[in-house]
C-alpha cells in the first residue's frame, strides 16, 4: 500500500497553496489549518506533512504556533519542513509536536549540522527533502538551483543515514498536471529499500494509482484536495 499525506502549507498562519513554489501565486483556501487537519483525521488520514511558507522565505521557523495546535488537538503523524536551519529551530519543531523535521536548504547549507541531527534523533525522524527542478536541488524557498544532481544527492543521503526522502519536482508543484513519474522510477531504481515519497503534481486518483506501481511507499497530495479534483472519501481505498 501507498501512504496517504495530505500537505498543509501555512502562509500569515493560513492554509494556502503555491504553483510552482511561487509565492506571487498564492491561493487561500482556508483561514484555519486546525479545522482542515481536524477534517482530515476525520476522513482516516494518519499522516500530515505541514510546510512553514514563511519560515521557509525567512530561513527560520515561524509558524510552530499552528503546528501546536494541531499537534495537541489531533492525533495524526506530523512532518514539518520550512525554515528548520539551526538547533534551536529543530527543538522548537519536536517541542511542538513534530514527530519528523524535514531538512531543505539546510541539508545543503551547512551538511555537518544535517548529519549531526541525523545521528542525534535517527534516520527515521530527520527527513530529507529533496526538492528538483530539472534534476537539479533547489534551496532556499526553491529561490536558488544548485548544481547537485537529485538523484546522486538522495544516494549520498541515504548512506548517511536517512531512511525517508520526499522527493519534490517544483515545475510539477501546484499544476495539476500529474507526477514526475520517470523521475520516481528512476531513483527506485537506484535505492530500491528507502522510503520514496512522491510530492509535486498529483491531480487524481489515477495519479495515486500509478505512483503505488512505481511503487512508491508516500505520495504528498496538497491542491488536488483543496480545489475538490480528488474526494477524501475516494482515499479510503488506499488506506
Amino acid at each position: 500500500m501507498i501512504e496517504i499525506i495530505p500537505a498543509i502549507d501555512i502562509i500569515d498562519g493560513k492554509c494556502v497553496r503555491l504553483s510552482q513554489g511561487d509565492y506571487e501565486q498564492k491561493k487561500v483556501y482556508n483561514e484555519d489549518p486546525v479545522e482542515v487537519a481536524l477534517q482530515l483525521e476525520d476522513h482516516g488520514i494518519r499522516r500530515l506533512h505541514i510546510v512553514d511558507l514563511d519560515g521557509a522565505k525567512s530561513g527560520r521557523l515561524i509558524n510552530y504556533r499552528v503546528l501546536k495546535q494541531i499537534a495537541s488537538r489531533t492525533s495524526l503523524i506530523i512532518d514539518l519542513g520550512g525554515g528548520v536551519k539551526s538547533d534551536s529551530d529543530l527543538e522548537i519543531a519536536f517541542d511542538s509536536g513534530a514527530q519528523m523535521v524535514v531538512g531543505g536548504s539546510i541539508v545543503v547549507e551547512d551538511p555537518a549540522m544535517f548529519q549531526r541531527w541525523i545521528d542525534q534523533f535517527g534516520g527515521k525522524r530527520i527527513v530529507l527533502g529533496a526538492d528538483c527542478r530539472e534534476n537539479r536541488v533547489s534551496i532556499r524557498a526553491w529561490t536558488e538551483d544548485t548544481e547537485q544532481e537529485v538523484i546522486p544527492y538522495i544516494l549520498h543521503w541515504r548512506k548517511q543515514g536517512v531512511h525517508q526522502v520526499i522527493c519534490t519536482d517544483i515545475q510539477k508543484d501546484g499544476m495539476l498536471e500529474g507526477p514526475n513519474i520517470e523521475l520516481y522510477k528512476r531513483i527506485r531504481e537506484e535505492d530500491p529499500s528507502g522510503f520514496l515519497i512522491a510530492s509535486g503534481g498529483v491531480s487524481c486518483l489515477k495519479d495515486i494509482e500509478i505512483l503505488q506501481k512505481v511503487p512508491v511507499a508516500g505520495v504528498i497530495i496538497g491542491k488536488a484536495l483543496y480545489e475538490g479534483k480528488i474526494q477524501l472519501k475516494d482515499l479510503l481505498q488506499f488506506m
